[in-house]
């Protein structure tokens, strides 16, 4: 009898423990379960501690109400010039209502797998290859939009739908390759062509605007140097316009100049002009009246003796020259024997000294007669 109750002891703490765990639930934060209460739905427990009535009601489901992401394997997708690209998903979604999610359709994540296939076929039937590669956006807005629409009575929210890779077939693959590899070549000649011609260009302006610049440079400097020279002749000229030389003074010049003109190294053949003999025959007159002209020094004494004196030493010195003169143009005429002579001038004949101090000592004797 003892064991008899004790067995029934045993039973009821059994099933006093099986009781309070039946109708104590513990629910951990986003999840929902859905209790039904004798296969009716009857409420949803919120994660903490909840009591159900036990054997009455009991866990229909527990729903997980974090985002979730699911990848979908390669799906064979036919473009619209009649291609086959394989195309990877990924799909995040979350859900929102968990009596929705549970009564309403039987396993929703199959469905949006579905779903996303066929919507995604439609797509990216309306589309050629090339838009299909390049309009990666405009598909995930599109997929998203329609799986949201759809799964919205479902009470799931889909937030993002990615496609992770369109792979088109092999012998695809190497034509636009081989296509992309063209139009880089391509790219790389333009911008080689331009850039030579853009050298070539800056070049010609450089040498343009350099040889512009030397050109205004000479031109410049040959302005300069003229308006120097033509200053320099005026100042000259001015100057002996001021002092109002007289001819004989000029005679001088001319007689102290000649030396001057015969010792160029360059000079092989010299001419004598005919104004020299000229020149010569009046400085013995011209400096032998020094004492009695009138426009040279007004009211001043000079001395004859010295006049005569300085005029035997320039006419030395101009005979002088005159040799000099004469054995150049003797060496230049040997030099040039070989040459034919033709339109040649006759050597001027050689003065001498004394034929020019008895000129001056004429001309002199006949001013003072």
């Amino acid at each position: 009898m003892e064991t008899v109750i004790g067995l029934l002891l045993a039973a009821v703490a059994l099933i006093t423990v099986v009781t309070l765990i039946r109708a104590v639930r513990i629910v951990p934060q986003q999840r929902e379960d859905v209790v039904e209460r004798l296969g009716r739905y009857k409420r949803t427990l919120n994660p903490g501690l909840n009591l159900l009535v036990p054997f009455i009601d009991a866990v229909r489901t527990k729903v997980d109400m974090r985002e979730q992401v699911v990848s979908f394997p390669p799906q064979p997708v036919i473009t619209s010039d009649n291609l086959v690209v394989s195309i990877d998903t990924v799909l995040y979604f979350k859900v929102v209502d968990s009596v929705k999610a549970t009564y309403e359709i039987s396993n929703f994540l199959q469905a949006i797998e579905q779903l996303t296939v066929t919507t995604l076929r439609n797509v990216i039937g309306s589309l050629d290859l090339e838009r299909a590669l390049t309009s990666r956006e405009e598909i995930n807005r599109h997929l998203s939009g329609v799986l949201d629409e759809t799964t919205g009575r479902w009470g799931i929210k889909v937030t993002r739908v990615e496609i992770k890779a369109i792979e088109p077939p092999p012998s695809i693959r190497d034509s636009m390759e081989k296509q992309m590899r063209a139009e880089r070549d391509r790219r790389a000649a333009i911008l080689n062509a331009e850039g030579h011609k853009q050298s070539q260009i800056l070049s010609a302006e450089g040498e343009k605007q350099a040889a512009v610049l030397r050109a205004d440079g000479d031109r410049q400097a040959r302005i300069l140097q003229a308006e120097g020279q033509a200053k320099a002749i005026r100042t000259v000229f001015d100057a002996i316009h001021q002092a109002n030389p007289s001819q004989k003074v000029l005679a001088y010049q001319y007689l102290q100049a000649l030396p001057q003109i015969a010792n160029g190294q360059a000079n092989k053949v010299w001419i004598v002009p005919a104004e020299l003999t000229k020149a010569l025959e009046g400085l013995g007159g011209a400096l032998g009246g020094l004492s009695q002209a009138a426009g040279d020094e007004p009211h001043a004494t000079v001395d004859a003796g010295a006049v005569e004196r300085e005029a035997a030493e320039a006419a030395r010195a101009a005979a002088v020259a005159a040799q000099e003169v004469n054995a150049e143009v003797r060496a230049a005429e040997a030099q040039v024997t070989s040459r034919p002579a033709t339109g040649e001038l006759p050597a001027p004949e050689p003065v001498s000294p004394a034929s020019l101090l008895d000129d001056s000592t004429v001309d002199r004797q006949s001013e003072r007669g």
